[in-house]
Order: C-alpha cells, then sequence, then structure tokens
C-alpha cells in the first residue's frame, strides 16, 4: 500500500494516506486478515508433523524378505512383531503402522486420551483410525492428562504384553506426548492418587516436565526404562514424536525405553526445591528409599533403539517456509521457548518493541529497550536463539517480518480460573503490547499447542494484539482481574464472542507449542 502511494503527486499522498492506512476501518481490516494468515500458517505448521506420514518416513519394509529398516538397523520380521503404544498422537502412529506392517504385526496394546476416537470420527480424520478388525486394543484414559485408573489398566496391560516377549520377538513402541499420563504404574505401595497428588503439587508450584518426569521415574514401574527392562530379551524399537525441549529421549514420556539417570538424591532435591519433602506419604518415602539401590537394568538398553520421528524443530522449519510463501521475512527464534509465562510475555512484548523499531526507516541506534531484551533472553536461558543475527536480519527486511518459536512454558497457578499456557501466554502478550509503543507497525502475537488442546479447554490456544486491553475494557472486561485467576480461557471465551480463540480439534500430533509474531510496517 505504501509503494502504491508513492507513485501518486505529494498533496494526494498527504490526503489519501490517513484515509488508506490510518483509519479504524482500514486497521481493523488489516488485523482480521492478519489474524486469517496467523490462522493458516499455524494449521500447517501442525499438518508438517502428522502421525502417519512420519511414520512412512521413519519405517521401510521389504515385503519380498520381511526386512524392516530403520535408520541404518535391520530386523527380521515374521509374525513376531509385537506393537505397544502410549501418548495423544498414538492412535494415528499405530493406525499407520499397522497399514505398513500388519501381515506380521501378531498383538498391540495402546493407551490413548479418552474421546479421541470419537473426536477423529467426528472430525473426519479416518486415516487416524484403525481399521475394524486390528489387531491392536485401544485403551482410553488420561482425561484432561491426568493419569487415572482407565490409564492404569492400559499400562498394566502394556507391561503384561512386554513380560511375554522372547528374544525372537521385536517390540515396537510408539511414544508421543501425553505418554507418561497414560502410562501409570506406580511401583507398591504408593498409589495412583498419591502419585497423581504430588505431580498435581509440583506443576501448580512451577516444576519443569524434566523435574516432573524425574519424579514420575523414580514412583513408577515403567518409565525410567522400566518398559525396556519388561521386554528384554525382545528388540526394542521405539519411534518417539517428541513434545519436550531439546528433544531427550529419557524425558519423553518419563523416558520408558531410556535407563534412568537420576537417583533419589535428584529426586529429594527437586522436592526440597518446592516445599514438598515433609509433607510426602510414607508409601513414596519406601520407594525413594529403594531407588537408588534398586536402579534399573540392563543398564546399557543395548536391546533397545529410540529413534526421534518428529519434533517441534521439524514443525517451526514447515512453519518458515510456509510464511516465507506468503511473503514474510521468516525467522526461527528458537525450539526451547520455556520458563515462566511471565517471563515469556515480557520477552514477547520487548521483541515486538524492538523489531518493530529496527522496522521503521528513521531508526537511530540501539535503544534502552534492546539492552533490556538481550538482558531477558539471557536470562530466559534459550541454548538455540542467536538473537543479534534474529536482530539483524529483521534490520534487512523489506517488509512483513513473521518470528517463529516453539517450546513449552510453565504457568504458576494462582488462581482457580480455566485456561491452559498458550491462552494465558497470548493475554499476556496482548497486555504487553498494549502499554508499549509500537510504532507505525501492525504486530500480532498467536501461540497454540500443537495438538489441539490447550489445558482443560477445546481451544488450542489464542491470538492477540495491541489493542486488545483497551477493546476489552469497552466490554467491561479487566484483563488484570482474568490473568490474576489464571482464567484466560474465560476471557477469551466472552472477548468479542471469542473470535481470538483458536479452534483445530483435536490434530492427532503434539510436538509442544508454536509462537507466531508477525510485524507488518503499515
Amino acid at each position: 500500500m505504501a509503494a502504491a502511494l508513492q507513485v501518486l503527486p505529494r498533496s494526494a499522498r498527504a490526503l489519501l494516506r490517513p484515509l488508506l492506512l490510518g483509519s479504524p476501518g482500514a486497521r481493523l481490516a488489516s488485523g482480521m486478515a492478519l489474524a486469517e494468515q496467523a490462522r493458516q500458517l499455524f494449521e500447517s505448521t501442525v499438518g508438517a508433523v502428522l502421525p502417519g506420514p512420519m511414520i512412512h518416513r521413519a519405517l521401510s519394509l521389504d515385503p519380498s524378505n520381511g526386512q524392516l529398516k530403520i535408520q541404518d538397523r535391520s530386523f527380521q520380521l515374521q509374525q513376531n512383531l509385537y506393537l505397544v503404544g502410549f501418548g495423544k498422537a498414538v492412535l494415528g502412529m499405530a493406525a499407520a503402522a499397522e497399514e505398513l506392517l500388519g501381515q506380521h504385526l501378531v498383538q498391540g496394546v495402546i493407551s490413548v486420551p479418552k474421546g479421541i476416537r470419537v473426536a477423529m470420527e467426528c472430525t473426519g480424520k479416518q486415516e487416524m483410525l484403525l481399521k475394524p478388525h486390528s489387531r491392536v486394543q485401544v485403551f482410553e484414559g488420561a482425561e484432561d492428562n491426568l493419569p487415572d485408573h482407565d490409564a492404569l489398566r492400559a499400562a498394566l496391560a502394556i507391561r503384561q504384553l512386554a513380560e511375554g516377549l522372547t528374544a525372537d520377538d521385536v517390540l515396537l513402541v510408539l511414544i508421543s506426548g501425553g505418554g507418561s499420563a497414560l502410562l501409570p504404574a506406580p511401583i507398591p505401595p504408593v498409589t495412583l492418587e498419591e502419585k497423581q497428588t504430588l505431580t498435581k503439587l509440583l506443576a501448580a508450584r512451577g516444576a519443569t516436565i524434566q523435574e516432573l518426569n524425574t519424579i514420575r521415574k523414580a514412583l513408577s514401574q515403567l518409565k525410567g526404562g522400566g518398559l525396556a527392562q519388561a521386554a528384554y530379551p525382545a528388540q526394542v524399537v521405539s519411534l518417539i514424536l517428541s513434545d519436550v525441549v531439546g528433544d531427550p529421549v529419557e524425558v519423553i514420556a518419563s523416558g520408558p525405553t531410556v535407563a534412568s539417570v537420576h537417583n533419589v538424591q535428584d529426586c529429594l532435591h527437586i522436592l526440597n526445591r518446592y516445599g514438598l519433602r515433609a509433607a510426602l506419604p510414607c508409601s513414596v518415602k519406601t520407594v525413594l528409599a529403594q531407588a537408588d539401590s534398586e536402579r534399573r537394568g540392563p543398564h546399557t538398553c543395548g536391546h533397545v533403539l529410540n529413534v526421534i520421528i518428529g519434533s517441534n524443530v521439524l514443525a517451526l522449519a514447515e512453519a518458515q517456509r510456509q510464511a516465507e510463501a506468503l511473503g514474510y521475512r521468516a525467522v526461527v527464534l528458537s525450539s526451547a521457548m520455556q520458563g515462566d509465562v511471565k517471563s515469556m510475555a515480557h520477552f514477547y512484548g520487548l521483541l515486538a518493541q524492538v523489531a518493530g523499531a529496527y522496522l521503521t526507516p528513521a531508526r537511530a541506534g540501539a535503544s534502552v529497550e534492546d539492552e533490556q531484551l538481550h538482558k531477558l533472553a539471557a536470562e530466559l536461558q534459550l541454548p538455540d536463539m542467536q538473537l543479534k543475527e534474529v536482530l539483524e536480519a529483521i534490520a534487512g527486511a523489506r517488509g512483513p517480518v513473521c518470528l517463529l518459536a516453539g517450546g513449552e512454558p510453565t504457568v504458576q497457578l494462582q488462581g482457580a480460573g480455566k485456561g491452559g499456557r498458550n491462552q494465558e501466554l497470548a493475554l499476556r502478550v496482548g497486555a504487553e503490547l498494549g502499554r508499549r509503543s509500537l510504532g507505525p507497525v501492525d504486530v500480532l502475537f498467536l501461540s497454540g499447542g500443537t495438538d489441539g488442546k490447550d489445558g482443560p479447554t477445546e481451544a488450542a490456544g489464542a491470538w492477540v494484539m495491541p489493542e486488545l486491553v483497551n477493546q476489552a475494557t469497552t466490554e467491561g472486561l479487566d484483563v488484570a482481574t482474568f490473568l490474576a485467576h489464571n482464567d484466560s480461557h474465560t476471557f477469551f471465551r466472552h472477548f468479542q464472542g471469542g473470535a481470538h480463540l483458536l479452534y483445530t480439534g483435536p490434530t492427532g500430533t503434539n510436538v509442544m507449542d508454536v509462537h507466531l509474531l508477525f510485524l507488518q510496517p503499515r
């Protein structure tokens, strides 16, 4: 638009510029178009990490001799293949695996989220469903991503299958995000309720997924290498869809096919950090006391091949490609965004202000905000982000910019509201943008969970623009009050009739969250 104005006489440009670029109606239309692009980009990003294509890329079967190739390893299949799985994406992974390897599959057991089959049927995602006469038994459980007795039954069925295998058998293990909650098998005398209570307390106090999984492994029969031990001496192949920053196989779903490297002292250190050691049930104290002296084996897990087949890095690479096709200068910030959601929102607010200044021709040198941004980035400890290079790329852009990131921030619960980390992050970023001077640049931020479900809500996330706080105030909605109660979903449900919520339905995959920050010079 600005380029088109340059061909007009100066007097005409002066008359038309406020009408074309500055009017509320034009700004609203621009914002809605930007929001639609953001939604489309998020959906295409998720599409790049769907289970079926990833399984087919990872596995290669020669039907003439039954040789299964995975990376540089070969496995002889002859009606000796067994399958287990647990996670939000495992239903689609199992469907793809059975389609490819079904002639050799003897039996399978998978643990998937409650209601996922009906949800896939309702959304027409037939490729995510097992065939009517499948040899794979399906257990549904872990409602709202919390371990329950249905998931416990599934875990015990998986353990029973694994324990019956021989050295001639091959066990294909399918793992994805949400797998930890879908594979609960506490070591007696710890009960499921005791373990769940401890996990909830840790999560509510801001424990990281790594810390949560360290505790879970110490209290589990199957996590921390327990499943690999149960399946020995069978050959074990784990295909893993990563939902953890950095893709550490020992952390994803609490590492059921990876020997644990943690001991009781690591657990006690975590419990002390969050002030929970004194409140432990006697059963938990008993198991922790035994954990260090009964390290899982075989220690090397030499009979196991663990393969990452999908991750947030792959999703962001696709998002970058799609954004560039839309005409944006697309830059990946980091696939390791983690830490407190308040700090992360502050980072994105500062980044939008600094990036907006870099896109303004009259920019004069480094600002105080530049220094604050670099300091905050260092505090967030983002190992894969080169902020200097990112800002140089923005400065060199000749048009709109899309900054992409992924990860999994944490929310410290202070209220009893309803929401999820993506909606809370979006709302906090909206508040940050509203209090900053962004210059003649339209800004939009979107945060969405790739599994399509943000916390105990039906939304995947939300998108915001700098006008959010002022617009909410005119509707009688106080952003600060909703944030104080961790009630982001209720806010977005009421704000502009829910137009800012991101709905995808269950996607059948899970590679953490995706954050998109759009900056479009006017």
